[in-house]
C-alpha cells in the first residue's frame, strides 16, 4: 500500500493520492493558518474508522441476508489535552440504518468489525476506548 502527498496551495492545502489515482484534499486547522480547504489529518483517522467499520458491517449484514436500505455512520472522537501530540482517548461510533434488519445480527456485525476485523479500530484502540451504538429506522 502506497500513497503520495503534494502541497497544492500555500500554506497547507495538500492532496493525497493512492496507487489507483483516488484523491483526498487535506488542510491544516484555521488556528495555524489552514483555510478549511480539506479534511484535517485527525479527522481523516475518524473517517477511516467510519469507512473501515462501515464496509465490514455492511459485508457481514449482506452475508446474513439482511436488507439494508440506508446506512449512515457518525463518529465522535475526544482527544487528550495538554500534550504535544493529542491522541484520541475516547471514540464513539454510531450506526444508523434502515431496512429489514434484525437487531441482534446488527449488534454482532458491529462487534465483529470493531473488535476483530477493522484494522483502523485495532490501530486506534491502542490509545482510545472505542464504544458504539446503533439505530434501526
Amino acid at each position: 500500500m502506497r500513497v503520495s502527498l503534494d502541497r497544492i496551495e500555500h500554506p497547507y492545502h495538500m492532496v493525497a493520492k493512492n496507487e489507483t489515482g483516488n484523491t483526498v484534499s487535506i488542510d491544516a486547522s484555521p488556528s495555524i493558518g489552514g483555510k478549511g480547504s480539506g479534511a484535517r489529518p485527525m479527522e481523516l483517522l475518524l473517517m477511516g474508522l467510519a469507512s473501515c467499520s462501515g464496509i465490514d458491517v455492511l459485508n457481514i449484514l449482506y452475508k446474513q441476508r439482511q436488507e439494508v436500505n440506508s446506512f449512515h455512520v457518525d463518529v465522535d472522537g475526544k482527544r487528550e489535552e495538554g500534550k504535544e501530540a493529542n491522541v484520541f482517548v475516547q471514540i464513539h461510533v454510531h450506526f444508523k440504518l434502515s431496512g429489514n434488519i434484525e437487531p441482534g445480527k446488527l449488534e454482532h456485525a458491529i462487534k465483529l468489525s470493531l473488535e476483530k476485523y477493522c484494522s483502523v479500530a485495532k490501530t486506534l484502540e491502542k490509545t482510545a476506548t472505542i464504544t458504539h451504538s446503533y439505530t434501526i429506522e
